[in-house]
């Protein structure tokens, strides 16, 4: 049976690789609310033209209310997913090429979302047409489920789990390879000093003078499964009066040795006179790693690439933090690092191929028992 998926996603390869270049070229960018687009016009786009294309292919397909979408194959009441998103963050500078072109050179395609996430959430509904194509029959029902706002803030996501029960066992190609069995929590930290000149003494000595491992806030916590603390992602909150004091922002990514109390206590004690406040917060994600579901992805990766397929951590933050039952899986493979988010966003076609081949087997294997 890994035989003939295998050469189904290779025949139907021509189609998918087409459809993606199409799909890259709807900007998706979040933009301003509009009655029935949530998120925008051009997510909306994104998400009928996902659901028309699932249609088309001869699934069923549900719109929850433009937040999310899903595509689905098969009847029982509990199912699997493969859950991406069709938005994506701005452009940016520095594009060689439009950056909602579908560019193609080399065997290469550059679009803004073609890896983040639309080059791989696609690769999930092609792997899922493959099967349905051959006529398996499977157990639980599979959904492929298009999400509108991971960009974000994952708004998309709260709203379909009020409205829909989640998945027993599934995964988000939205991270790397092999299979992540565990996410670090990430936690949005604001500091409120109170003088401009406490405000610069905050950004020299714990900003722009001091390492990502948190260590002058005290905060360097580490554990050998998840590794070292990071800082990241630091913006200055403009004050809201004229004469007012600028606050900093940033977030954390902290193993689960670690609680946000422990971080939030550190600060304050570091900055007594300092305002420290958690603006939001998402624990971290753990697995088992031989637990049915990562085994079941170890599997694939390793029969589809050869390459080992040890499960590791991550420092990112995924549909995995809210979305119980699923773990990070692909797209990327390792040492593609720095691709998303970035100018030029680009994803080998042989790698899409690659993907939807590993994400097919492993759609069967999650739904045929």
């Amino acid at each position: 049976m890994e035989d003939k998926i295998l050469k189904k996603v290779e025949e139907l390869s021509g189609e998918m690789i087409d459809t993606i270049i199409e799909m890259v070229k709807i900007d998706s960018v979040e933009s301003e609310a509009k009655p029935d687009a949530p998120f925008g016009s051009g997510v909306k786009e994104a998400l009928d033209a996902a659901l028309a294309l699932a249609e088309k292919m001869g699934f069923d397909t549900v719109n929850v209310d433009n937040y999310m979408g899903y595509a689905s194959y098969g009847d029982s009441e509990d199912y699997v997913c493969a859950v991406g998103h069709l938005d994506v963050v701005p452009v940016g500078t520095g594009w060689k090429q439009p950056p909602f072109s579908g560019y193609v050179k080399d065997g290469t395609i550059y679009s803004r979302g073609v890896l983040d996430n639309k080059g791989p959430i696609f690769s999930c509904l092609y792997a899922l047409y493959a099967l349905k194509e051959l006529g398996i029959p499977l157990k639980r029902q599979v959904r492929i489920l298009f999400g509108c706002d991971e960009e974000t803030g994952f708004e998309d996501l709260k709203y379909y789990l009020s409205k829909e029960k989640p998945p027993v066992m599934g995964f988000t190609p939205d991270c790397k390879y092999p299979v992540v069995y565990a996410e670090r929590g990430r936690a949005v930290v604001e500091i409120r000093p109170a003088s401009k000149e406490r405000f610069f003494h905050l950004m020299n000595q714990y900003v722009l003078n001091a390492k990502n491992n948190g260590e002058r806030f005290h905060i360097d916590f580490k554990d050998e499964e998840f590794g070292q603390l990071e800082v990241r992602n630091f913006k200055i909150l403009p004050p809201e009066a004229e004469d007012g004091i600028p606050s900093l922002q940033f977030a954390v990514s902290y193993p689960a040795g670690c609680t946000t109390e422990q971080i939030l206590g550190n600060i304050r004690a570091e900055l007594p006179d300092m305002e420290t406040v958690l603006v939001t917060n998402m624990d971290p994600v753990r697995f088992e790693k031989d637990c049915r579901l990562v085994d079941t992805l170890k599997y694939t990766y390793e029969k589809v690439t050869g390459m080992d397929g040890t499960p590791v951590t991550t420092t990112g933050g995924t549909y995995a933090k809210m979305m119980p039952n699923i773990v990070p899986f692909g797209p990327s493979f390792p040492g593609q690092k720095g691709i998303g988010h970035q100018p030029d966003e680009w994803m080998k076609i042989d790698d899409i191929i690659t993907n939807a081949k590993i994400y097919a087997l492993s759609l069967y294997y999650l739904a045929k028992d």
